[in-house]
């Protein structure tokens, strides 16, 4: 029997305000992560980092919200998606939630979701213009939903932010206020009625004073004044947030006791705060505006009020890097900053590696308001936790993760640690953070920070690595000593016997190559510069990493830049694969191509980096995919043309290749990957005609000896490495990744290459779309998995920005 667990998860957040929310009676947070919804638990002392991902939604998540189900006690899971539907899930025991209900009625974006407390009616904005009213029914575990009511917004906006106030819950008519804001500068307030009607919300009053697009709304029950009192904070473009009060009966006239008040036409005041009074279920309240919040200096995106009841405090979040708490002052009641966290905004720069971090798009408090984490514009989520004793918020370890889709993935040579590249133009180091008997994985290092999607990359050795992007070149980096003091101490990976690691990479404003610190930044010698040369060459000291944690993301997005050693020139395209000699001795790269005169192979030697002439030539169009046989003797190439090229190596002038044979009409469809098997000669083809084909050497061609029938598109195909012992053995294994995101581990034999499937993931551990990569660990680093006792890993990139380690059991 083979099992196979989600060791780890690592995925960037969705860029939404409402796109997130912490429950506050288990402790999880969600948050959308592309068109999946991550689950984490912030307060949990293991640092597991997100625990399980659910998959169902068919377009990027915008809106999550919990709600507490006044029934069960426990909690709900609402999430709202661009694919027009909501979808409701229930709690589960070995998956944190599962699939229960969807809403569908919205034909637009869902860009908001708002729940009340102690109720089952939920609220949801589209950019169909409409707010809609729901009503979730749960009986004997099962979980429905009812459309009350449609209210088309006019004059017509889209609804970016919604609060829901039930004002009394004792009340049997449960009369309830809806706050809803967007692509206008006014709050709209709704309130029901106390009619029969489904539904029943109805307009009564319209706030004014925000210049700009309301993005957060938030209601705070029950203020320390009144039992009747409560306060709506609403968030703007316009930088500032307005707080309203609410209160039970008609608002009070401001009357001034002196006498000596200057009036001004000798009638009334000159500034009146006008009271908007509204009839909701029978009761008259009223709405006046409290305070003007002033302290950003950019958008503000969201404002959560402290989850404790015991305190008034409002958390807001930026895009000038900062999250902010406010509170009244105890003796004046004028609202005042008491913190301030984040970046203060005086070190801009063009790329996230000189400090431009794209504001906080998200701020949420915990459950019992000691924590507050943020999403960044990178994908990350960074943790503050208050210190009572000191009175101060100290930072924790948050998570990190890729926000487009993650184009490559290799491990390093031994093993030792996992990289990434992704369309969000970004390579990410994993690695195991082990400790007092513990270990959890974590990002390490952010190498490259570039200017152009990343689609591939290769490890060149422990301390090396090759990338190639969306611009015609390749860059191989070396690992700077910093990270390899930082690997060494926490994650027990032995650094390269090389002394002559930099000591660190910095990145000019102005450029995508990053420099090893020393190095000239600029490029214009001082006389061009003028008198201001040296200044603007200088680099900044290295700034020194805390070695007893991995990195936080302030560090991650600045300081862990490796720096750039060689470019190799050549193609006229986009690169689209590289693949590097298991001696280290050869790089091969192909680009997009749509021609012979391009569809070729150049190859660079890493001694002196010069490109191997002449370039091999076989395909006509792109080549998707490179591979080296174990012994390096073999490279093969396949490409959108289906076919594939095999190129054997000279053995008397060992850097030069020449074409051994090719097959023109491999797959009926393009061929989108291909993998050497560890026992040789053997590769495996997978094409878009749904099929993987074992071809086996015969004299001097490749004959196909078996083929694997899958339901999807294969995508991605990975061999299990083996032991020089288990080759004597009759059996090698094969992980194949589809279109869909199926994960699939088959059993070959290889005296005959007959298949055997072991295990198809579970849908619910599977990405939610096309794999665009597969990875085994090399051995030598876990010695019971070596010794075939303990779990292999799997490594899987896929198009929904996640990476994926799966742990394989009893293989």
């Amino acid at each position: 029997m083979v099992n196979v667990a989600t060791e780890y998860i690592s995925v960037g957040g969705n860029r939404h305000p409402g796109a997130a929310d912490w429950d506050v009676h288990s402790g999880v947070l969600a948050y959308g992560a592309d068109n999946n919804v991550a689950l984490w638990a912030p307060e949990d002392k293991s640092n597991q980092g997100v625990f399980a991902l659910l998959v169902g939604h068919r377009d990027k998540v915008s809106a999550v919200r919990f709600l507490t189900s006044p029934e069960t006690k426990s909690s709900l899971l609402l999430t709202g998606s661009v694919d027009h539907t909501i979808r409701v899930w229930k709690p589960h025991a070995t998956s944190g939630y599962t699939f229960a209900c969807e809403l569908a009625g919205h034909t637009g974006s869902v860009n908001a979701i708002a729940v009340g407390k102690a109720s089952n009616i939920v609220a949801s904005g589209g950019a169909d213009g409409t707010v809609r009213i729901w009503r979730l029914s749960i009986e004997n575990d099962s979980v429905s939903g009812q459309l009350l009511q449609t209210i088309t917004m006019k004059p017509r906006f889209f609804p970016l932010a919604l609060a829901l106030l039930p004002l009394d819950t004792q009340d049997p008519k449960k009369p309830m206020v809806l706050a809803v804001g967007g692509t206008t500068n006014h709050v709209h307030i709704f309130a029901t009625q106390d009619t029969t009607e489904v539904g029943g919300f109805s307009w009564v009053a319209k706030l004014s004073g925000h210049e700009a697009w309301v993005r957060s709304l938030a209601f705070k029950e029950n203020t320390s004044q009144s039992q009747n009192d409560y306060l709506l904070a609403s968030a703007s473009q316009d930088k500032y947030v307005r707080l309203w009060r609410i209160r039970r009966g008609e608002a009070e006239p401001v009357v001034s006791t002196d006498p000596d008040d200057i009036m001004l036409a000798g009638d009334k005041p000159t500034l009146s705060n006008k009271a908007h009074t509204f009839n909701a279920s029978g009761a008259i309240y009223s709405v006046t505006f409290e305070a003007l919040l002033l302290g950003h200096e950019d958008w503000i995106y969201t404002a959560n009020w402290n989850p404790n009841a015991d305190k008034t405090q409002l958390l807001s979040a930026s895009a000038d890097n900062s999250l902010t708490i406010w509170e009244p002052d105890a003796t004046t009641g004028v609202w005042v900053t008491i913190e301030r966290m984040g970046e203060i905004s005086a070190q801009k720069g063009s790329t996230t590696a000189t400090g431009s971090t794209g504001g906080f798009w998200i701020g949420l408090w915990s459950p019992d308001g000691e924590q507050v984490v943020s999403l960044g514009r990178t994908g990350s989520w960074r943790a503050w936790e208050h210190d009572q004793e000191a009175d101060f918020w100290q930072q924790k370890l948050g998570i990190t993760g890729h926000v487009r889709s993650v184009n490559d993935i290799q491990w390093d040579s031994r093993g030792s640690y996992l990289l990434s590249t992704s369309s969000d133009q970004t390579s990410r180091l994993y690695a195991q953070w082990l400790r007092d008997g513990s270990s959890s994985w974590h990002e390490f290092s952010r190498p490259q920070i570039h200017g152009y999607d990343l689609n591939c990359l290769d490890s060149l050795g422990p301390a090396k690595f090759v990338s190639g992007a969306d611009e015609k070149l390749l860059r191989v980096f070396n690992e700077p000593k910093q990270i390899a003091q930082l690997l060494e101490k926490l994650c027990a990976i032995s650094p390269p016997a090389d002394d002559e690691l930099p000591e660190t990479a910095n990145i000019p404003v102005l450029g995508l190559s990053n420099k090893a610190a020393g190095e000239d930044m600029t490029v214009m010698d001082d006389q061009a510069m003028g008198n201001q040369g040296n200044n603007e060459s200088e680099a900044a000291p290295p700034v020194l990493l805390p070695m007893h944690q991995p990195p936080l993301e302030d560090y991650l997005s600045r300081h862990t830049l490796w720096p750039e050693y060689e470019k190799l020139y050549g193609h006229g395209f986009e690169i689209s694969a590289v693949a590097v000699s298991h001696d280290r001795s050869l790089i091969a790269t192909a680009c997009k191509a749509s021609s012979i005169d391009h569809a070729v192979i150049r190859l660079y030697d890493t001694k002196d980096w010069h490109e191997i002439k002449p370039s091999l030539a076989a395909h006509s169009l792109t080549i998707t995919a490179l591979s080296f046989s174990e012994t390096d003797e073999y490279l093969l190439s396949v490409g959108r043309d289906r076919q594939f090229a095999v190129f054997k190596r000279d053995h008397a002038e060992p850097s030069t290749f020449s074409l051994l044979t090719s097959n023109p009409k491999a797959h009926s469809r393009m061929i989108l990957d291909a993998a050497w098997a560890p026992v040789s000669p053997i590769f495996a083809t997978a094409g878009r005609d749904k099929s993987v084909k074992l071809w086996q050497m015969k004299s001097d061609t490749f004959e196909c000896v078996s083929t694997i029938s899958l339901s999807t598109p294969v995508t991605s195909l990975s061999f299990y490495p083996l032991k020089p012992q288990e080759k004597q053995q009759d059996v090698f294994y094969l992980a194949a990744g589809e279109e869909t995101g199926q994960i699939s581990i088959h059993r070959i034999s290889a005296s005959t290459l007959e298949s055997q499937e072991l295990v198809t993931l579970d849908k619910a551990i599977s990405p939610s779309k096309a794999i665009t990569q597969l990875a085994w660990r090399p051995l030598g680093t876990d010695e019971k998995a070596d010794a075939g006792e303990g779990p292999r890993l799997l490594a899987a990139a896929s198009e929904d920005s996640a990476v994926r380690i799966y742990k394989v059991i009893e293989l």
